[in-house]
């Protein structure tokens, strides 16, 4: 399956449109859970749903989401394109799983296929500089080497087992990320507090 672009068949073709509110947020479907479109909706929002590779910078939005999604994100270079212009408006940017992969390849890093996959309810992970420590759903076998993200970027989870990647956020931007999923239906609730920190930057 890896030699096709899963996320082109997994993404929606149209944008849809949830709610009126004042704060605009952008949410690229690569192939994204229900979870994640239900913890985005609330009354001062209005979330556009678009497709992979729509060009979202036409729309005025206060923050970007990047939802998750299967296969290769290096097939998803129009994507990455697309979140690196989006840096220059500087509005809080947040990517889950896929997403995470996404906006490490728009800040210059590289991602490779794994070994060993991480397809589990129970993968511990580490917030980078604290002892806070998570339990965390996952199902991916794609890692950021953190080692190659480009100047202003660091590592900010880090996986106990194996010590790969499990986010990135900008030194100085409001962008930020997590290779696990916050949003887990079912699993641990854990890092819900990731969509919190997301909207409270709107």
């Amino acid at each position: 399956p890896n030699a096709r672009n899963l996320v082109a068949e997994a993404s929606p073709k149209e944008v849809t449109i949830y709610g009126n509110g004042p704060k605009k947020v952008v949410l690229v479907d690569c192939g994204a859970k229900n979870n994640i479109v239900r913890n985005l909706i609330r009354p001062e929002i209005t979330l556009y749903r678009v497709p992979w590779d729509y060009d979202f910078n036409q729309i005025d939005f206060d923050g970007l989401f990047l939802s998750n999604g299967p296969g290769d994100p290096n097939k998803c270079s129009v994507t990455v394109e697309h979140i690196r212009k989006a840096f220059a408006k500087e509005k809080p940017i947040c990517g889950i799983c896929m997403g995470n992969q996404l906006l490490a390849a728009a800040a210059g890093a590289k991602i490779s296929k794994m070994k060993y996959g991480h397809r589990s309810h129970n993968q511990p992970v580490r917030e980078v500089g604290t002892n806070r420590c998570f339990i965390t759903s996952q199902n991916h076998g794609y890692a950021v080497d953190a080692s190659t993200l480009g100047e202003g970027w660091r590592e900010k989870y880090v996986n106990l087992n194996d010590g790969t990647n499990e986010g990135i956020c900008h030194e100085r931007l409001p962008f930020f990320s997590a290779q696990f999923h916050p949003e887990a239906c079912s699993g641990p609730t854990d890092t819900l507090f990731i969509f919190e920190e997301f909207l409270n930057l709107l």
